[in-house]
């Protein structure tokens, strides 16, 4: 084994007993940690799938096998349903009580798979891959490994999504150092994400700025989709596609 992959194995070792031990009081926490913007978390789940359900329709691009990669304890698999409901969505997590109470509480069809160093699923088998504020979990120096391994089992011409807190807005960081979950997090900027994405061999990658106002504001939120140039919005979504 080399020093690469010792490495990975105890960054996937250290987030899996992590998980393990954060699942059963994640909605909890999660629930009183977005309470300041007076939304719920099922609000925040919603928006990242509708807005990634909205993008391929305009792209029109096919949809037929997502994967969520880091899906949790499934709290977006009720709107991928909704949004996606002729796909194949497979479920991957490094927590495999995450992924037990997912399934508890999300009986159906989907497929969970257990993510160690490696995602254990076919080669070029996924036209969509989707991330939900995952990266900022998982070691910076293992981005690449990561990046490549999405890549490995997208389609060419497949996407890439990946959600992600926005450094650059005070309030994220404010509510990520005052989040049991994020203890360990370190936030990534949207322009390194994009760079870390093209050096992982992907291509096309772009950076759109999500979620600029909070619920008391609700009725300039139709104004967001005209920001999404501007770096200060509280999440981004990071967009790239496998090479043909």
């Amino acid at each position: 084994m080399n020093k690469d992959t010792a490495r990975q194995n105890l960054g996937a070792s250290r987030m899996r007993a992590e998980f393990d031990l954060l699942a059963d009081a994640y909605s909890v926490q999660h629930k009183e940690n977005v309470a300041i913007t007076g939304e719920s978390p099922e609000y925040f789940s919603e928006y990242k799938i509708a807005d990634l359900a909205g993008l391929l329709d305009r792209m029109k691009l096919p949809t037929a096998k997502i994967l969520d990669f880091g899906s949790g304890i499934g709290n977006s698999l009720p709107y991928f349903r909704k949004y996606f409901s002729g796909s194949e969505i497979s479920c991957a997590d490094v927590s495999a009580r995450s992924i037990e109470i997912a399934q508890s509480r999300f009986p159906g069809q989907e497929n969970y798979v257990q993510i160690d160093e490696s995602i254990p699923l076919p080669t070029a088998s996924q036209d969509v891959v989707f991330s939900a504020c995952v990266f900022h979990h998982i070691p910076h120096e293992q981005h690449l490994h990561w990046l490549a391994e999405l890549r490995r089992i997208t389609k060419p011409g497949g996407v890439l999504a990946i959600y992600e807190h926005n450094p650059l807005n005070p309030l994220t960081v404010r509510a990520v150092n005052t989040c049991p979950l994020d203890v360990n997090a370190r936030l990534i900027r949207g322009a390194t994400m994009r760079k870390r994405a093209l050096t992982g061999g992907w291509e096309d990658a772009h950076v759109d700025y999500k979620l600029f106002f909070p619920a008391i504001l609700a009725a300039l939120r139709p104004m967001e989709r005209h920001l999404e140039w501007l770096g200060l919005g509280a999440q981004y979504r990071m967009m790239a596609r496998r090479p043909v």
